[in-house]
């Protein structure tokens, strides 16, 4: 194993020192490390918090700021933050007007979150993300799992709450994007963990996971390698499938990388993408490139679409200032 760091035991909290430095004007940490915040947060709006296991960088910290999280609670490696680190980022940012928790479809981060709910004073919700369509339950999730239409949910009601829009609206706004949004990824190889030091599976040189998980979860089938087209067409049939869009519908295309892989084959990967979406009737009104929900060091990337109306695509251009996105 080749990495950069010091000690396995300080990768996260060096690196949360890094970020933190890094984009002083737009975050501030949490006593301890338990959370990273909105250097100026905003008292009147709804505030959103989410969180989950390190490893998927930019997300979730990446997306604190203007326009979408106000706090984001970094896990282990592929691990669930803890109830306390939750309820002391809410208590950071809460205003009169609540805190809304935007959780990924994984039974830790499930329960985590849920707990703190039960602890943290005053107004919390929820909203899940289950956008994956590769399987319906996998080794850390029952259900359906939240990937990269989780970044979507935070942007679009990241802009709603900035406007502000009440936490009841919110919810119904997340719960209607998370509906309007799927995602399917695929592996060329594995990630490692640094703790374990070995990929966590073993993929030939002519093999890929179709439908593999953010975590190295085992997807639909393993399959020889095939070309970037053919790829493409499978992940755009099974979203497709799932969104039962009407004819000339207008969507948001987001080809996200895993961590291992260059831009150059991202793009490749959109022009595929794209050009098979819109045989199938959709209109890509909206689109992002780029390694934004990621699983370490794979090789690999996720297709997400999600439908847009007159609202969500004014929300998806409001403007955003954070540490990975800025416009």
């Amino acid at each position: 194993m080749k990495k950069f760091f010091n000690s396995v035991d300080s990768v996260l909290a060096e690196s949360l020192d890094g970020f933190a430095a890094a984009h002083a004007d737009l975050v501030a940490l949490g006593a301890e490390r338990k959370f990273v915040r909105r250097r100026e947060p905003n008292p009147k709006k709804v505030a959103l918090v989410s969180g989950g296991g390190s490893g998927h960088e930019p997300l979730h910290a990446g997306f604190v700021g203007y326009g979408m999280l106000d706090a984001a609670c970094p896990g282990q490696v592929f691990t669930s933050p803890t109830p306390d680190q939750i309820v002391e980022a809410a208590q950071a940012v809460a205003g009169e007007a609540g805190v809304l928790f935007i959780v990924k479809n994984y039974a830790g981060d499930r329960m985590n979150f849920e707990m703190a709910a039960e602890i943290a004073e005053g107004r919390t919700a929820t909203v899940v993300t289950d956008d994956d369509v590769a399987v319906e339950n996998s080794t850390h999730s029952i259900g359906r799992r939240g990937v990269a239409g989780t970044l979507i949910v935070e942007k679009i009601v990241g802009a709603a709450a900035e406007r502000g829009l009440d936490i009841d609206g919110c919810v119904a706004l997340g719960q209607r994007v998370n509906a309007r949004t799927r995602s399917m990824g695929v592996a060329l190889t594995s990630c490692t963990v640094p703790a374990a030091g070995t990929p966590t599976f073993s993929l030939g040189e002519d093999e890929m996971e179709m439908g593999v998980g953010i975590h190295g979860e085992p997807g639909r089938r393993r399959v020889k390698l095939e070309r970037a087209d053919a790829i493409a067409d499978e992940m755009t049939t099974a979203i497709v499938q799932e969104l039962d869009a009407r004819d000339g519908a207008e969507a948001l295309l987001l080809v996200n990388g895993f961590g291992g892989t260059p831009m150059i084959e991202l793009y490749l990967m959109y022009n595929a993408a794209r050009r098979m979406l819109e045989r199938r009737g959709l209109r890509i009104a909206r689109s992002m490139v780029g390694s934004f929900v990621t699983s370490l060091d794979m090789a690999g990337c996720s297709l997400t679409v999600s439908l847009l109306d007159s609202e969500t695509t004014a929300l998806w251009d409001h403007p955003v200032r954070t540490a990975a996105l800025k416009w």
